[in-house]
């Protein structure tokens, strides 16, 4: 059974904000072998989620796997993705469609969150500090 992720975002008028999702999309491609990787926005920018499992459907897949590109639950994540999954289950009762949660507390984050804050220290002597 041919599986797709499909990454969704809140989306911005900015557009290297939307090119993130895809740059993250681009390396989950990379990783798992050009596997299909979708992006979807819940707004301010296409494409949007009911769109991108279209998109997912006609690359051939038969499972979805949905992954909130949030930190925490909020409006988005606890319930418009899950009724437009709902939905989308509804109109295509042959597509198996999995919600993950959104990214949350993680180990890695906060080693992430620790670097940024290193890297934003280590130029603190230079603004003038």
């Amino acid at each position: 059974m041919q599986r797709a992720i499909l990454l969704v975002d809140h989306g911005s008028r900015l557009e290297a904000a939307n090119l993130l999702l895809e740059r993250i999309a681009d390396a989950l491609r990379r990783r798992d072998g050009g596997a299909t990787v979708e992006i979807a926005h819940m707004e301010l920018a296409p494409p949007t989620l009911s769109e991108a499992l279209e998109r997912c459907l006609a690359a051939g897949a038969r499972e979805v796997v949905v992954v909130p590109y949030f930190l925490g639950p909020g409006r988005h994540t606890s319930r418009d993705i899950p009724r437009l999954v709902d939905e989308t289950r509804a109109l295509h009762p042959e597509l198996r469609v999995h919600l993950a949660e959104p990214l949350g507390f993680d180990e890695r984050l906060v080693e992430l969150v620790a670097d940024r804050a290193a890297a934003a220290g280590a130029g603190a002597a230079d603004d003038g500090e």
